[in-house]
């Protein structure tokens, strides 16, 4: 299984961005999958997870109201709406995906990151 994450930038306090996550080697659709950031200095967290048919999400309670993860099972991607960003928002965002269909998941790949920044 491979994840390749795109969709990080540059941008504003209170703007928006979009992260995608493309699984490739397997169909992930039955299994959860999510996504973690890890922030200089930090250690890395949990920030949103989804199950496989999406009928069950977590978010981290700095993320809740703000960011929406989603997926589109039918092109094997995980999507992450990030809304309202604050510069407490920056980091290396990684998606992450189990093998086994449980809830919650148990992450066994990961992608490359995505770095996101967020300027005040």
């Amino acid at each position: 299984v491979q994840l390749q994450a795109s969709g990080g930038g540059l941008v504003q306090a209170g703007g928006s961005l979009r992260l995608a996550c493309l699984a490739s080697g397997r169909t992930l659709s039955n299994v959860g999958m999510g996504w973690f950031r890890q922030a200089p200095g930090k250690e890395r967290e949990s920030v949103a997870a989804i199950s496989g048919a999406g009928g069950s999400t977590y978010y981290a309670d700095s993320t809740k109201g703000r960011f929406t993860i989603s997926r589109d099972n039918t092109k094997n991607t995980l999507y992450l709406q990030m809304n309202s960003l604050k510069p407490e928002d920056t980091a290396v965002y990684y998606c992450a995906t189990d093998i086994r269909s449980r809830w919650p998941p148990a992450y066994v790949y990961w992608g490359q990151g995505t770095q996101v920044t967020v300027s005040s």
